[in-house]
């Protein structure tokens, strides 16, 4: 299996309201609404730390469920986002374009 790594795209509106986790893109304008697992992968969606590393130490370590499956929803979760432009989905570590600016000027 090879490493996903994901970051959030600077391209949305997102906002915690009232515990919920709403996201909307400004690619299509598409409004999501996440659970309470999602809003946890979201927020941990650096572009550095692995997908498997997230679902480990954060969604199996906070809610009820089997890491496989974990996995898997957390990829397609990841996929689904990926397609609206609110999350990036690489398979090596996401580094930030500001940082790639003030690095190669």
């Amino acid at each position: 299996m090879s490493e996903k790594y994901i970051a959030r795209s600077h391209m949305v509106a997102a906002r915690l309201l009232g515990g919920e986790m709403i996201i909307m893109s400004a690619t299509d304008s598409t409004l999501f609404s996440l659970s309470d697992v999602a809003t946890v992968i979201w927020q941990s969606a650096d572009g550095l730390t692995p997908l498997s590393s997230i679902v480990r130490d954060k969604v199996c370590a906070e809610f009820d469920v089997q890491p496989d499956t974990a996995y898997r929803d957390a990829e397609a979760f990841a996929a689904k986002l990926a397609s609206h432009g609110i999350l990036r989905v690489s398979d090596h570590p996401i580094v930030e374009d500001d940082v790639i600016a003030l690095v190669h000027p």
